[in-house]
Formats: structure tokens, C-alpha cells, sequence
């Protein structure tokens, strides 16, 4: 997630959105209250006939979009934060660490990290030659060595040794842009904001919900098809089903949920069996990203990855 470079409204009689909303709070309500939620299961396509998107009006494009979004919220009630953080600074660090490498390899490092520099004043104090080397599992380490430092010192002489909560704020950072002040914006203060990152970039423009591919340009004409508070949300649907389902090489169609909305359906394998063997993390019954997930990951049946050196 790091920075790149680093319903039926006919039958209800009520509009689709306030159904799909209902829908979200019946979930939030059963995870609240101990019970796993209901995981939508994909249904074998086969050769189903999917029809293109090519034509379709920009009323038709903002229905699909959101009903994708919708059926995703089904697939992926538990979907959440895949790096492993207990406040603002972790998850800022963990985010910029994330840059070309797995969140899981994040989070088998950033425990190490925080224990001997668990604040901003510490890490900025810190011997580079000392966090380079807790940082060499993530790769890069010297580059992301001189952003965490340099993002604490700018926290520590800047902000009172806190992350400030406005992107105009968290963009000044060393190392931090967009991307990773959505993350944080989004994630630790309840902000809405997009994540556009390979994974959103891939899906939504197989999805035709935009053919931009600058990230910016992407990130605004997605949040044009939603409301701004879907956006946090949102991300993680989209990013969630591009590590899982909706892969780069061999998107698994035979497996996907919502097959029947996606102009790029055939791209990937369309058989069932053998799409449900392309399914990754928890989809295919492996643990995922996070050493300490959320109790309603763990509830729907997902498993918590290995501490790193782990056998």
C-alpha cells in the first residue's frame, strides 16, 4: 500500500443506496455482536455472457460501479487495513515501508521497529546504520531508512511528535504522498479518501470506470462515481479483491463474484476448479497479511500470518 516510485430498488420502493446502507449496518451489527459475518460466496460463471461496458451512459457507468462496490462489501465484510498498526505513526511508518514489498514482510519488520523506536522523537533520534538493518527485510532499506527518519524529525520539530490529521499537512513528509496520506487519513482518523494503489489502479480500469493512468486522475474520477464517505471503504473492497480474486497475471473469473459486472471477464481463467486454485490469503485457505488482524477477520474464518524467521 506504500507509495509508488514508492437490492432492487423497484421492489423495496426505496433507492438502492439506502438498502446497500442497511445491508453494511446489519454487518457492523452481527461482527459488534460476536457473530461472524456472513461471507458471500462466489458463483461459478462458467461461460456465462458478460456484456461490455464500452457504450454504457455515465448514469448506467455510477450504477455498476456502485453495485460492484456493493457486491464486493458482501465478499469482504471483514475487509480492513492489511498492515499492522496500534496508532497514527505506526501506520504512517508501516505505509511508507510498504513501497514495493507485501504488507505481510511490513508487518513481520515493523514489530522490531517499534519496540526499540516507538515514538517519533525516538526514531528521529536513531542511528540510521541501526534501523537499516531491523529494515533490510523490506528492501530498500537505506531509501526508507531516511524517510521514517526524516518523516519523524518533521513530526518531532513540526507537530508536537504528532501525525497531523490534513492531507495538505501529511503530503510535506518525506516520503509521504497521496496515496500514503489517504492511507493514513482514511484508516487512523476517520477521513475518507481513496487508495490508489496497483491493485485499485488494475481493477478499475478492467471495470471501465475510468481508462485514466495517472493516480490522480484515477483517484478523481473513481470518487466522482461514489459518495465521498464510500471512499475509505471502497479502497478496501477494490484492493482487497485485486490481491485475492482479481490478479495481475491470471485473474481467477471462474471464481469471481461479480463476474456478471466486469467487461474484462475472460481475461483470466473461466473455469471454475481451476480458478478456485488461483485464490489467495484466506480465499484459498492460507493465513493473511497481518500478525494482529481485526477480531472480525478472525471471526469469518481468517488466519493470522507468521512472525518473520517463523518456521
Amino acid at each position: 500500500m506504500g507509495e509508488q516510485s514508492l437490492g432492487d430498488s423497484k421492489k423495496t420502493g426505496k433507492p438502492a443506496k439506502k438498502v446497500a446502507a442497511k445491508k453494511v449496518t446489519a454487518t457492523r451489527k452481527a461482527v459488534a455482536g460476536g457473530k461472524p459475518p456472513a461471507v458471500k460466496k462466489a458463483v461459478p460463471v462458467g461461460k456465462a455472457e458478460v456484456k461490455p461496458a464500452a457504450q454504457e451512459s455515465r448514469t448506467a457507468l455510477v450504477r455498476r460501479a456502485r453495485r460492484i462496490n456493493r457486491e464486493l462489501a458482501a465478499v469482504y465484510p471483514y475487509a480492513h487495513p492489511e498492515l499492522d498498526f496500534e496508532n497514527p505513526f505506526q501506520l504512517l511508518v508501516a505505509t511508507v515501508l510498504s513501497a514495493q514489498t507485501t504488507d505481510l514482510r511490513v508487518n513481520q519488520t515493523t514489530p522490531a521497529l517499534f519496540a526499540k523506536y516507538p515514538t517519533p522523537e525516538d526514531l528521529a533520534a536513531a542511528n540510521p546504520d541501526e534501523v537499516e538493518e531491523i529494515l533490510r527485510p523490506c528492501g530498500f532499506f537505506r531509501a526508507k531508512t531516511r524517510s521514517v527518519i526524516g518523516l519523524s524529525k518533521a513530526l518531532a520539530e513540526d507537530f508536537g511528535g504528532e501525525v497531523p490529521g490534513r492531507l495538505e499537512d501529511l503530503v510535506k513528509l518525506p516520503g509521504v504522498g497521496r496515496k500514503t496520506a489517504f492511507v493514513v487519513l482514511g484508516n487512523a482518523f476517520g477521513r475518507p479518501g481513496i487508495t490508489v494503489d496497483t491493485h485499485f489502479q488494475r481493477l478499475v480500469r478492467r471495470w471501465q470506470w475510468t481508462d485514466e493512468t495517472d493516480p490522480d486522475k484515477i483517484e478523481a474520477a473513481v470518487g466522482a462515481l461514489f459518495p465521498k464517505g464510500e471512499w475509505t471503504d471502497l479502497s478496501h473492497h477494490v484492493i482487497w479483491h485485486g490481491r485475492r480474486i482479481c490478479h495481475a497475471r491470471k485473474p481467477a473469473c471462474g471464481a469471481c463474484p461479480i463476474a456478471p459486472l466486469c467487461p474484462a471477464y475472460g481475461e483470466g481463467e473461466t473455469d471454475p476448479e481451476k480458478a478456485n486454485k488461483l485464490l489467495k490469503y484466506e480465499k484459498g485457505g492460507f493465513p493473511g497479511q497481518r500478525l494482529k488482524p481485526p477480531q472480525a477477520y478472525l471471526d469469518a474464518g481468517g488466519k493470522p500470518a507468521a512472525p518473520l524467521g517463523a518456521v
